[in-house]
């Protein structure tokens, strides 16, 4: 696959314990990305955060939370990205999706 130049980056912020037909939501989301032939995604765990609830989550010690923050990124073309929307809009019922353009500078794979 090739990718340069112009291209769309989703994030997509969720919590850890956010759920899609009895997995993970984070992991049915990479799942489903690949499923659609998405140039790649990828899962960041937050140590600390808050969203529309305004509820803190943390990975403080004290303050034990099973509900860490998570963002995916996901980097393709727009119209591969918009393709993928819809999925996206099912299955995220709660959280966050943001969408920039970025200039893909190196793609490659051996």
């Amino acid at each position: 696959m090739k990718l340069q130049g112009e291209a769309k980056l989703v994030r997509i912020f969720l919590g850890e314990s956010d759920r899609w037909q009895g997995r993970p939501l984070y992991e049915a989301i990479v799942l489903e990305a690949k499923k659609a032939g998405l140039a790649g995604a990828t899962v960041f765990k937050g140590f600390m955060g808050f969203g529309a609830h305004s509820r803190i989550h943390t990975a403080k010690i004290l303050q034990l939370s099973e509900d860490l923050p998570i963002c995916i990124e996901i980097v393709d073309s727009e119209a591969k990205i918009q393709a993928f929307m819809p999925t996206l809009d099912q299955m995220v019922q709660e959280g966050l999706i943001t969408m920039e353009k970025v200039e893909v500078i190196q793609y490659r794979s051996r």
